[in-house]
């Protein structure tokens, strides 16, 4: 198996496929980097295929009529981003900037069609990541609707805490503003969060480090108790 084939067997989306499926993949895939700030695509932009990032940060994000960015999502290493035109032809719904120095594999979307035709067990593995994608979108858009702020930061440093391995220190990605941003409020309220977090004795933080010190704490914020 060579390098491509064998980065793209760790993606989830093409996990469980055979070697030649697997080099299949890796013959139409189309290696790109991208520099920090660098735009991938931007909203309406032709849907001419697919990305899968294996190193680096990709923003998911939409500029409202008053030019305001909002972050939709963040995309880390064996993650997908741009699937929705492949099967439509449309455009992108939303834009796409490389947050850091990123490396990605594009699928032009004409040739993985061909490809999937003669090989089904992709297209099942990509609707099964797709389906993933929905579910956790729509657990993002209860938070966003129902939790208030302590709980919705709390949420995201469990998620983060569990990228890194359940690991209870970690460094932020992202900026605090840029959080606050994901997260539907302001970078002076996340703040006020998380100087409440701290006099409760739940993290500790220094810069973009983050400590949890009660996970018990932290989960019960995330799942709706009150920070007082």
């Amino acid at each position: 198996m060579d390098r491509k084939a064998s980065i793209i067997s760790a993606i989830p989306i093409f996990k469980g496929l055979q070697e030649g499926q697997l080099s299949d993949l890796a013959e139409i895939a189309v290696e790109k980097h991208f520099s920090k700030g660098q735009i991938i695509f931007l909203e309406g932009d032709e849907g001419k295929g697919f990305f899968v990032v294996y190193s680096g940060l990709v923003k998911i994000y939409k500029i409202s009529s008053e030019g305001k960015e909002k972050i939709l999502r963040l995309v880390k290493p064996h993650d997908i981003f741009g699937p929705v035109p492949l099967f439509s032809g449309e455009t992108y719904p939303a834009s796409a900037d490389a947050m850091k120095s990123t490396k990605a594999f594009f699928f032009p979307r004409n040739v993985f069609i061909n490809l999937i035709k003669k090989n089904p067990d992709i297209a099942l593995n990509m609707l099964d990541a797709l389906s993933d994608r929905l579910r956790q979108f729509t657990i993002q858009v209860e938070d966003l609707s129902l939790k208030e702020i302590p709980g919705r930061l709390a949420t995201y440093f469990l998620q983060v805490s569990k990228e890194e391995s359940r690991s209870d220190v970690f460094t932020l990605e992202i900026t605090k503003a840029q959080i606050a941003n994901l997260l539907g409020t302001t970078p002076e309220t996340l703040s006020r969060v998380l100087s409440r977090m701290r006099e409760a004795g739940i993290i500790e933080d220094k810069g973009k480090k983050i400590k949890i010190l009660d996970i018990e704490s932290l989960k019960a914020l995330a799942e709706g108790a009150k920070l007082f």
